[in-house]
């Protein structure tokens, strides 16, 4: 199943991130999938402030990951730097600890990633005009993105 949105405007992304936050529990993982400048960043910081993260959300690009406290603990990885990388960096821990779990450039790691998680691509359409083609995997997430998207 796939539920797509079209996206005008930044205030509609940023809505659509911060109603996604609402809706997401412990273990819960977001991955995003996007060229440069498709938003993935952006969409991330929203997701961040609708979780009540206080501190200035930006991408882990040569850390990997980066966490943050909110209602519910964010992990937040780019994965970027890590293609051919056969590094572990306890996989485990991060998807199934208490904390839900943002990961730009997942198809990178698409091997290491839970089973079940809610695929997002986020399409470029001009400056500010976006569409978010949303692939739930696994029947939570198929009823986390019917609630997003009523």
């Amino acid at each position: 199943m796939i539920f797509e949105k079209d996206i005008n405007t930044l205030e509609e992304t940023q809505a659509l991130a911060m109603r996604l936050a609402e809706l997401v529990e412990p273990q819960y993982t977001v991955t995003l999938e996007g060229d440069l400048g498709a938003g993935k960043t952006t969409f991330t910081q929203s997701f961040a402030k609708g979780l009540g993260v206080k501190r200035t959300v930006n991408s882990p690009t040569f850390t990997i990951m980066k966490q943050y406290v909110g209602r519910i603990p964010l992990n937040h990885l780019d994965v970027y730097r890590l293609e051919d990388s056969d590094e572990d960096l306890g996989w485990e821990e991060i998807f199934y600890g208490d904390a839900v779990t943002v990961v730009e450039w997942a198809h990178l790691i698409q091997e290491d990633l839970p089973e079940e998680r809610l695929a997002i691509e986020i399409i470029r359409i001009d400056e500010t005009k976006r569409k978010f083609v949303l692939k739930p995997i696994g029947e939570k997430y198929v009823r986390l993105c019917k609630e997003l998207l009523k």
